[in-house]
């Protein structure tokens, strides 16, 4: 059996917005896409990620306005995956980062996402973080 690689498990075409977005924008694609993450590029670069947490805590909670722009927000270096890296890459990432969240390349396109629940309905689909990011939102 061949090695699993994050193109098997990741979601592919993730959502994005640009870094000159505005958390408005942010917050109504989010809403309309029922999603708490967006991938945030500069031009066609993937530069991070944005949640909803984000939006709220370091946006609004901070006293920013809806108006101000997605780069008010996004902090550090984004940290990457290729679609042909072994997932056992995308676990070692995600560990060492810090994060719950990776976009997957395809060279420098972006071409997916992959989450930590992504990884935990894969690895471990008798978990309880599996169950519940296999289940349907309740909002």
């Amino acid at each position: 059996m061949a090695q699993q690689t994050v193109a098997d498990v990741m979601t592919p075409s993730p959502t994005t917005v640009d870094v000159t977005d505005t958390l408005r924008t942010v917050a109504s694609t989010m809403a309309a896409q029922d999603i708490g993450a967006l991938v945030v590029r500069a031009g066609t670069t993937a530069v991070g990620i944005v949640t909803d947490r984000d939006v709220v805590v370091r946006g609004l909670a901070a006293g920013l306005d809806p108006d101000s722009t997605v780069q008010d927000i996004v902090t550090g270096q984004v940290v990457t995956v290729a679609h042909t890296d072994p997932v056992e890459t995308a676990v070692q990432v995600m560990r060492e980062a810090a994060v719950r969240r990776v976009p997957v390349l395809d060279g420098d396109m972006l071409v997916g996402i992959v989450s930590i629940g992504d990884l935990a309905v894969e690895r471990d689909p008798m978990s309880a973080l599996a169950d519940i990011s296999r289940s349907e939102p309740n909002g």
